[in-house]
Parts: C-alpha cells; structure tokens; sequence
C-alpha cells in the first residue's frame, strides 16, 4: 500500500493573507484541491491521509466532491482515509499523521509526504519515486543548485565556499517506508523535532538508505503571493491540465 500524507495544517503567515495559502481559490478551486487531484487519481496511490485544522475540514471535504479538472474527472473522495491534527510545527504534524496512518497501514507500506501549498506535482514525479525506492527506505527528489554557494556563520561575511556539485535542494513529495520512518521520528527528543525543516532529516539521521531523484522546477510551493501569481498565470493559460512540459530536470 501507498498512502499520501498531505500536509495542509500551514497558517501562511509568510504572505500576509487572511486565509492559509493552501485555502486560496485559482481557478475557480482551492489550491489543495489540486494537490489532491494529483494524487487522488494517480493509480499507484491506495490513499490518503490530510493533516489540517479542524476548521477548514469542511472546506476540504467540499474539495473531495468536486469533480476536478477536464482531464481528471474523478471523485476526490475515493482514497480519502482521514484527517491528522496539526503539530506545533511541520515534523510533528507529519508523526500524527504517521500514528493514524499505521491504524490501517503495515510497517512495510510506504507514506508519500507532500505540501498541500505544491499544487503542480506532476503524475511522473510520483512514479518515479515509487520505482526508485526498489532497494532503499526512501527517496527524495531534488534539484541541483545553480548558483555559487557560499558558507556564512555569522549571517554577515563570507567564511568559505561551498562545492554547489554536491549540494541539492530538496522537493516534496518524500517517500519513506512507513515502519523505519516512523521510528525515525518517534525516537527523536522533541527538542531534536522542533528544529527539523524537512522530512528527510530524521531519516538521514537515523541512517535510513534515502536515494535521490531528479526534481521539477515546475513543482514549486507557494510560498510568496509571487509564487501565487505564478500558479494563477498556469491555470489561466490551461497549461496544468496535463504534464505536458513538466518533465524532470
């Protein structure tokens, strides 16, 4: 079994709006909705699992009767399991979504982690996760990093330069087996979780064998009202339908 944990408990302080980001209609739908939609009707997904507040569950649940785009039109509801409460932060809202998940998953199941604010996840970069992770506890797709890159430890000069050839940025969707992270993260102090910024960090530290994909820069998350602005341009040209164009780099 593969189930999708979407992570949706975010507040979108970062751009000022009177509603979570992920809440925010473009095209005429909710943000997640898309994400959703993605996931929803890939046929290699069994189900799905959505951490979110308790008040925007409805809003949610309105997403899952829609019938989603021309292209996809299915019943959003079909692989719907349940709802996770939120953590204090990102990583602790992911273990109360593991601790639901293994209600009705085995410890030998995979969890698929993605931003319900990454509503571009193209159909190939699912697939290619779940062909990689073959002989590894995980995967992890990333993109490398274009620019020169440089170490500062006081935030204010230069201390040495880094190796850009070895250094990539990490996208979600993440995929772990199920049993292995879930210890990974429930052995953890929760003074170590708190300080966690991506998924992978508690499998990297528990020694977890966690392969690397190529990314899509098309599936980016929107994070600033200039990444809103952009995913509003995709839907207005009616571009997103399809993962035309959406290839891995």
């Amino acid at each position: 079994m593969v189930v999708a944990l979407i992570l949706s408990g975010g507040t979108g302080r970062r751009m000022g709006t009177d509603i979570p980001k992920q809440y925010i209609k473009v095209g005429g739908r909710s943000v997640i909705s898309w994400c959703m939609e993605r996931l929803a009707t890939h046929p290699e997904i069994d189900a799905i699992q959505i951490v979110a507040e308790k008040m925007w569950r409805d809003t949610i649940g309105e997403c899952m009767e829609c019938k989603g785009s021309s292209q996809n039109n299915v019943k959003l509801s079909n692989k719907f399991k349940g709802f996770s409460d939120p953590g204090e932060n990102r990583q602790l809202s992911i273990l109360h979504g593991l601790e639901d998940i293994r209600e009705y998953a085995s410890d030998s199941d995979y969890v698929l982690i993605h931003d319900a604010a990454r509503p571009m996840l193209p159909a190939q970069q699912i697939t290619d996760c779940l062909t990689a992770v073959t002989g590894h506890d995980g995967v992890i797709p990333v993109l490398p990093m274009k620019d020169t890159v440089y170490l500062s430890k006081d935030g204010k000069t230069i201390t040495s330069l880094l190796n850009r050839s070895q250094i990539y940025a990490g996208q979600a969707p993440e995929l772990f087996v199920l049993g292995k992270y879930y210890e990974a993260n429930k052995t953890m102090t929760l003074e170590n979780i708190m300080q966690i910024n991506g998924s992978t960090e508690p499998a990297v530290m528990a020694g977890m064998d966690i392969a690397m994909i190529p990314g899509d820069e098309r599936n980016f998350k929107i994070t600033t009202m200039a990444d809103l602005e952009r995913f509003r341009e995709i839907v207005g040209e009616g571009s997103f339908d399809s993962d035309e164009g959406m290839g891995t780099t």
